[in-house]
């Protein structure tokens, strides 16, 4: 039985939470999606590179992750219940086949891998009270149609009504020397579920970043982003303090 989450590092009063939603591409063996298992390496399936990144970082006091342990495709974690995209259909023009499935079905996989999760991710904030609540994924450099642009972004920031912590993360982001997406690849202000519920509904100092895929696909600049990011997020916490 696949557990519907990992938590990497120890919990510190007043420390950072970071959350990797699609860290994983595991489909658990009694879940047929219908696709090439190729397809599992590639973006569609998770986000690249982050659970390493995360990983990384939980090594540092203070630092707690919690990751996802399904692929997107089985439950999509970024999503709000009521979605029909929690449990795609299709993705990135790749049809899921294996996800035609009954309401009951969907009830049944959503109690399984979606709630649990949440919950703990829930009980985490309120436990841990965390200074800053980092939410992280990645993006891939182009999208598998023949007239998408590539994405020149490094990495973006990403924020619905809160805008605080994101405006510092684009500071100090910038002063690393990357190209940085403010709301790039696309707007927090359009797929923003996770952060909304765990973070905004609650008051809680949040904010998202996305990695460019290409950047994080390798150990050398995965260690590389969780050492920014470890920065920033300390400057982070003194600018919110």
């Amino acid at each position: 039985m696949t557990e519907p989450y990992k938590i990497l590092g120890m919990p510190e009063e007043r420390g950072v939470l970071v959350v990797v939603d699609h860290a994983s591409n595991n489909v658990p063996s009694d879940i047929n999606l219908g696709i090439d298992p190729a397809l599992l390496e590639e973006h569609i399936a998770y986000d690249i590179g982050v659970a390493n990144v995360a990983r990384y970082m939980s090594e540092t006091p203070g630092y707690l992750s919690i990751l996802g342990t399904v692929s997107r495709l089985v439950t999509d974690l970024n999503r709000f219940p009521d979605e029909d995209g929690v449990i795609p259909r299709k993705s990135d023009g790749v049809e899921i086949l294996g996800n035609a499935i009954n309401p009951a079905e969907k009830a049944a996989r959503l109690d399984r891998f979606f709630h649990p999760y949440h919950d703990r991710v829930a009980a985490l904030i309120r436990d841990m009270d965390p200074v800053l609540t980092l939410f992280l994924h990645s993006f891939t450099p182009k999208l598998r149609t023949e007239s998408a642009e590539v994405r020149p972004w490094e990495i973006g920031v990403l924020y619905n009504e809160y805008e605080a912590a994101s405006r510092l993360a684009i500071q100090f982001l910038e002063q690393e020397q990357l190209v940085v997406g403010d709301q790039q690849p696309y707007s927090g202000k359009d797929l923003h579920a996770t952060m909304k519920r765990q973070a905004e509904d609650i008051g809680k100092a949040y904010t998202e970043i996305e990695i460019r895929q290409d950047m994080v696909a390798e150990e050398t600049g995965q260690r590389r982003f969780a050492e920014i990011l470890l920065r920033i997020c300390d400057k982070m916490r003194t600018g919110l303090a």
